[in-house]
């Protein structure tokens, strides 16, 4: 269900934001959080299935991941889908939108999310009046770049196996990054059909690859996603390693 959805009132304020309070966010200057507060319009409860940006839409908001997972992805005419990424807490959405007029893809709810909404209209003041908060955006574009390069990699020169073991050690440092997974929770909300959609292979195939995972001890598969039994072991098959661990902005 495609929606052009309208915030919901502030029900979580920016002072007492729990992403804030996160090691692994950059924490905002007085004058800044005082610009994004006035900045954010309300709140949107997006339900799993529901399609927050549509491509070619033209949005009149940003958003910022406050809690839950979604993703990122284009559907060709006869309806084959490429998810392109995953979001989580701290991500920010519609970007594209903003510079290039309308939106190159869609986003979708993977799970419940709560997300920030910010008016488009004044994405400009931000960087006139705060160029360290217009840096922390050029610094999100940049990292997703590459983030997508990475993926391309796997996808052209990495064997299935290598493939779904970087994707699911790859999610699996994100939620960790992202405070929704840890020792205590290791759960990726994802079903085969969104693996496959990911990895771009068959549903048939991406279904023995990660059954070959699942026989090794390294993930249990179950009826909507999978849980992470052992995250090293699956970097060590795509001969991938995530990157030190950074303070890292969010608007």
């Amino acid at each position: 269900m495609a929606i052009e959805p309208s915030p919901s009132p502030i029900r979580v304020s920016c002072f007492e934001c729990p992403l804030r309070h996160m090691k692994r966010f950059r924490p905002f200057t007085e004058a800044e959080l005082e610009f994004v507060s006035s900045f954010k319009r309300g709140e949107l409860i997006a339900d799993p299935g529901t399609t927050v940006l549509v491509e070619g839409a033209r949005s009149a908001h940003l958003y910022t991941v406050l809690s839950g997972w979604g993703f990122r992805y284009k559907i060709l005419e006869d309806g084959r889908r490429q998810i392109l990424n995953y979001i989580v807490p701290g991500d920010m959405i519609g970007l594209q939108g903003a510079v290039m007029a309308e939106m190159q893809h869609s986003v979708e709810a993977l799970t419940p999310m709560t997300l920030c909404v910010f008016e488009r209209s004044r994405l400009f003041s931000l960087f006139e009046l705060h160029p360290g908060l217009g840096f922390d955006l050029t610094w999100l574009a940049a990292r997703e770049e590459c983030i997508l390069d990475e993926h391309l990699l796997s996808i052209g020169r990495r064997s299935a196996l290598e493939r779904s073991s970087y994707l699911l050690a790859f999610l699996f440092d994100r939620g960790v990054n992202a405070g929704i997974l840890g020792d205590n929770h290791r759960h990726i909300p994802a079903t085969q059909m969104h693996f496959a959609d990911t990895l771009g292979l068959s549903i048939v195939h991406t279904n023995k690859t990660l059954k070959k995972l699942a026989d090794r001890g390294l993930i249990r598969w179950r009826e909507r996603g999978c849980d992470i039994i052992d995250p090293v072991g699956l970097q060590e098959i795509a001969s991938w390693t995530p990157g030190d661990p950074r303070v890292r902005p969010f608007i």
